[in-house]
């Protein structure tokens, strides 16, 4: 959850600290702080509650001087957000300092056994444990950093990204990762640590991603070593050329991420759907399912594994999967699945869907499912993240950093890369006939061009948005494909706006839901023109004779809803299965101009953050 940051090399580290909290603050956003080791080997310390922009005002015109340091923005866990609390945490006298991402799970047993040896804590973290218990190992063995840090962490249950620097030694980080990712930056004379490569775009294109349990020494003038935790190895480094711009991790003339990220989906879809439809629309070729075609062709159940709005994408795969392949599918929490006993063969296939690659329960679920002999194929956005590193293949949704903490272009990509799988799959398993492939390929190569037209609605959908700015309660309603996207658009309005909304099959609100229609809830109805489309009528007939307000999602043209509903959006037609990317558009933007009009901040929603790195 939490961002991290580090710096070593012959350049003023402050600046380029600052700007990689920046840039991590989608992370966490709850507190912030920097260490930055001067020329004498002093460590000045600065760090206080709120967001980065707080930390720069603290600071203002004193900034720390040196030309090494590590810095952290936060999202809590272990105790409230505070000045106290802030990272870095520094040990008991003050020489060693260290951020982290992680939960340190058997943090109390490793503070009684410290307190017990005199040593005092200030913080209610789990990372000041860690630091203090480097200090005793450093001490006690009077050994180097590096060692005291490799020792501590043999001791410590848990997920760890950290990044580690001690008085007198203005040489050298210490970094190590364990279930929680670090990306290490190599530049001309200098080196960069990060949760990931965007605090160093623009400053070097040369990252290695840190393995589990590996920890990672960087000396300024010296070669990167990497030490294995487990037999003490050092293993070969594999340097990868970064493929991000500065232009993507900026607003580009937007007034949030948010908004840029919504308006960026016709290349995004693009990118995404860029060589991967073949022979003038009559084939899906994705090379992570085509390598693996025995495990497509044999496989007895398919088994789906994702968290928050991945598992609103899941459950549209599943419906894509089970009708153009037709292998039983089930979706699951990633966070239910570990705990769940799961009965898992090496027929299964276990497909994790994760944005960032990073989500804590997700790669949990997937080394649970690989230990149990399944074949585990991974839906992933950044390269080089941990979950295409743990999953035997996989297809990257490739549509670029998502800034915005509520996801947006990842859930379209997510949906169109679900749709290219299951085709592709369908295919080579004879269960799809070419018909079918050719219209729904043909749909998809038109999604970007479709998609530009539905962006059009943004001037009558802020206009709406002033209608329901006040309301407490919303109901989203759908059917087929389209539930999941109801589920979606609930998920939008609650995270971004903290109005409480809920999603539900349409045929499902007569069963309870009902009770709560009045003139107060509005409800949205996702109608296209589709193969339930009639039924989806009377749902919306019933909610009007509620006295319910009901804004339809229809089709252009559709002039019975029109006189059915308060307020229409119209929406080109597509084929069926690709309803909810087009759907999914005008959800969007309507949880966005609703919190907005609000005075929300839609790219740092209170309490959440982007990556959920923690259970």
């Amino acid at each position: 959850m939490c961002g991290i940051v580090g710096y070593l090399g012959d350049k003023p580290a402050y600046d380029i600290l600052i700007q990689g909290l920046h840039r991590l603050e989608y992370r966490g956003y709850d507190s912030s702080g920097i260490a930055i080791e001067n020329v004498q080997g002093q460590i000045q310390l600065c760090k206080t509650k709120g967001k980065v922009a707080n930390l720069e005002a603290l600071v203002g015109d004193h900034k720390p001087e040196g030309s090494i340091g590590i810095a952290h923005t936060r999202w809590a866990t272990h105790g409230i957000p505070n000045d106290i609390n802030a990272h870095p945490q520094v040990s008991s006298d003050g020489s060693i300092a260290i951020v982290h991402n992680g939960t340190i799970e058997n943090y109390n047993i490793l503070r009684e056994a410290l307190s017990q040896h005199g040593y005092t804590f200030k913080s209610e973290t789990d990372t000041e444990v860690l630091v203090q218990l480097i200090q005793y190992v450093r001490d006690t063995n009077n050994c180097s950093l590096r060692d005291a840090v490799i020792e501590a962490l043999q001791q410590v249950v848990g997920a760890y990204a950290v990044a580690v620097i001690e008085t007198g030694n203005p040489d050298q980080i210490i970094g190590a990762r364990k279930s929680s990712p670090l990306v290490i930056g190599i530049g001309e004379n200098e080196f960069f640590l990060a949760s990931d490569a965007t605090p160093f775009v623009g400053l070097t294109d040369k990252v290695i991603y840190l393995g589990d349990d590996e920890v990672a020494l960087i000396r300024r003038d010296k070669p990167l070593e990497i030490t294995k935790l487990n037999d003490g190895s050092h293993p070969d480094l594999d340097i990868h050329t970064l493929n991000l711009s500065v232009e993507q991790l900026e607003k580009g003339g937007y007034e949030t991420f948010m908004l840029k990220e919504i308006f960026e989906q016709p290349e995004t879809l693009r990118d995404c759907l860029r060589g991967r439809i073949i022979d003038n629309g009559e084939r899906v070729v994705l090379s992570g399912v085509v390598e693996n075609k025995e495990k497509f062709l044999n496989a007895n159940r398919v088994v789906i594994v994702a968290c928050g709005t991945s598992w609103h994408a899941a459950l549209i795969g599943k419906r894509l999967i089970q009708e153009m392949c037709a292998i039983p599918v089930e979706v699951e929490y990633a966070s239910e699945f570990r705990y769940s006993n799961p009965v898992i063969t090496d027929r299964d296939i276990v497909i994790s869907i994760s944005q960032s690659g990073e989500t804590a329960d997700t790669l949990a679920a997937i080394q649970l499912a690989r230990s149990k002999g399944a074949f585990v194929y991974g839906i992933c956005n950044v390269v080089g993240a941990s979950i295409p590193r743990e999953t035997h293949s996989g297809t990257y949704i490739h549509v670029g950093p998502e800034i915005g903490v509520a996801s947006t272009k990842a859930f379209t990509g997510q949906v169109t890369v679900l749709t290219l799988l299951a085709l592709c799959a369908g295919q080579l398993r004879g269960t799809i006939s070419q018909p079918h492939v050719r219209e729904v390929c043909q749909g998809l190569l038109r999604i970007p061009e479709v998609v530009k037209e539905v962006l059009k609605l943004d001037g009558q959908i802020r206009d709406l948005s002033r209608m329901f700015t006040y309301a407490h309660n919303f109901i989203y309603l759908g059917r087929g494909f389209n539930y999941p996207t109801a589920l979606e658009g609930a998920l939008k309005l609650k995270e971004i706006s903290y109005i409480h909304a809920e999603g539900y099959p349409a045929a499902e609100m007569k069963h309870g839901p009902i009770a709560l229609i009045d003139h107060d809830m509005p409800t949205v109805i996702i109608a296209p023109t589709d193969s339930l489309y009639e039924k989806v009528v009377s749902n919306v007939q019933q909610v009007k004779s509620r006295g319910g307000q009901v804004v339809a999602i229809i089709n252009k043209g559709n002039d019975k809803m029109a006189d059915i509903a308060d307020y229409c959006l119209e929406i080109p037609p597509v084929a069926e299965c690709l309803t909810p990317i087009i759907v999914s558009i005008p959800l969007q933007l309507l949880a966005y101009y609703i919190a907005r009009n609000k005075g929300c901040n839609v790219d740092m929603p209170r309490n959440l953050a982007k990556s959920v790195t923690v259970e």
